[in-house]
């Protein structure tokens, strides 16, 4: 197989696959098993929040912290397995990476997976890695892959109608490789009205369900107007089919009816208590969590809150990953325990599922994984005399961490191992995508075999429906 993908490459077959989605029509419920009936799955939560640490956390400088090497001038390289001292939790036995004290006060509330393997995607790239985790799909595909909150809008819809069923915080699409962000945080043929509603900076979330300041009702009416003229003379005008314009239709007079309600509200983070809003604020990751708590006690179904990703930003660290790292887990420590425990405090963390996860780790030497090596993408000098080459910078995709919160899971469980020495990879109970994305479905009450008839062949929620939701996960 031909893994030699190039961007331009992925762009085209993503837009290829949109455009075809567009002119499907309506996705046919696939009956395959209708002769048998299947067991009803009891729900253990209602709400996923997915905070998305983009860019490629290293699981040895966080959550599974090995042997630690001071910096120090003239080191090896191969010494190096963590740059930050190791930090107990608040569970017997269990520690963190310096710099994670508050997350790890909170750990007796969730479970840590330390034993999640990435795809084997070739030439390591962000956006396809961050594609897969998504979508459970390999990119580039034939059809436009629906994301994985756009299939629980579709099956579970909203639980708050007046609330979009799938929130993004956090991601702007105007900084480094956004169209291929784009090609994931799609309903795809699901449609539009399943797609995710955007809020790119929760500091000014209230502008994204209001009109602009000194715009009277009238004339937003008069724009909304324009703006449905202007739909029917684009690609979706011209090619789309009846469903897929009847979607977009729907997906925009939802939009209008959330402007006038009074959930609107839980957009305006200035109503939140200075006290408790000085703790979230650490940027805008941090309102970001602040706000998907706001929206959960508004009824949200699936809200993804991300570091957001942009090359050579935030955890892509390619060099200074050590400092990096520093910044980084300020900005995530103090919001991710205070919305585990606020959720918990309100009573709604028992039915609410908590997920914090990357597209892969990092490594200090292996990029890929043993025995499945690409082709290196950071230079590393075999002896060490610049802080700047202190840290990981190489993708490593044979084990990363996964915490899971609330909503059926287990408390203050630990599942799989990585090995101590390098490679620090998977040696005890692996987990892949299709069985972490079966158990987050199993947890909302989702069928395994749910899937669509498109192109003449059943699209299911994890490729060819394989993948088991992972039962030793949940209380």
């Amino acid at each position: 197989m031909n893994y030699n993908w190039r961007r331009r490459d992925f762009l085209k077959k993503t837009s290829a696959a949109s455009i075809a989605a567009m002119a499907a029509g309506a996705p046919i419920s696939a009956l395959l098993n209708a002769c048998s009936p299947k067991e009803k799955i009891e729900s253990t939560a209602d709400t996923v929040i997915l905070l998305y640490m983009a860019g490629g956390m290293a699981h040895t400088e966080t959550f599974d912290p090995k042997k630690y090497t001071p910096f120090r001038k003239g080191m090896e390289s191969k010494e190096v397995l963590s740059t930050f001292k190791a930090v107990p939790t608040v569970l017997d036995g269990v520690n963190f990476s310096e710099g994670l004290e508050k997350i790890g006060g909170v750990m007796d509330k969730g479970s840590l997976i330390r034993s999640y393997v990435a795809a084997d995607l070739g030439h390591i790239l962000h956006t396809r890695h961050q594609f897969h985790w998504h979508t459970c799909y390999e990119p580039p595909q034939s059809v436009a892959v629906p994301h994985m909150g756009s299939w629980m809008a579709k099956e579970l819809g909203p639980v708050n109608p007046v609330i979009p069923p799938f929130i993004n915080i956090g991601q702007r699409f105007t900084v480094g490789e956004g169209e291929e962000l784009k090609a994931f945080h799609s309903a795809g043929f699901l449609g539009s009205e399943y797609g995710p509603f955007l809020i790119p900076d929760p500091s000014s979330g209230l502008d994204s369900v209001r009109p602009p300041v000194g715009m009277s009702n009238k004339r937003f009416e008069a724009r909304n107007q324009l703006y449905e003229n202007l739909i029917k003379e684009s690609a979706m005008g011209e090619f789309g089919s009846d469903y897929q314009k009847e979607s977009l239709k729907r997906s925009m007079e939802q939009a209008y009816m959330l402007l006038n309600s009074p959930e609107a509200k839980a957009f305006d983070l200035s109503q939140e208590p200075k006290e408790k809003y000085d703790i979230y604020n650490t940027g805008k990751f941090g309102l970001g969590c602040l706000m998907a708590k706001r929206l959960v006690d508004q009824g949200a179904r699936f809200i993804s809150v991300t570091s957001e990703y942009e090359p050579f930003v935030g955890w892509d660290t390619h060099e200074n990953g050590h400092t990096r790292l520093k910044g980084m887990k300020k900005l995530i420590d103090a919001p991710i325990a205070q919305l585990i425990k606020d959720l918990d405090e309100s009573g709604r963390l028992d039915r609410t599922l908590v997920v914090l996860a990357s597209e892969f780790s990092r490594d200090m030497l292996t990029e890929g994984r043993p025995g499945a090596k690409v082709k290196d993408q950071v230079e590393v000098p075999d002896i060490i005399e610049d802080m700047k080459n202190y840290g990981m910078h190489r993708h490593f995709t044979d084990g990363c961490s996964v915490l899971m919160f609330g909503g059926g899971i287990k408390k203050g469980y630990v599942y799989g191992k990585t090995a101590d020495e390098r490679p620090c990879k998977s040696i005890e109970k692996p987990i892949k995508i299709a069985a972490l994305h079966q158990t987050i479905y199993h947890a909302l009450g989702m069928d395994p075999e749910t899937n669509y008839e498109i192109e003449k062949r059943p699209f299911y929620t994890t490729p060819d429906g394989h993948g088991e939701a992972e039962m030793d996960l949940f209380a």
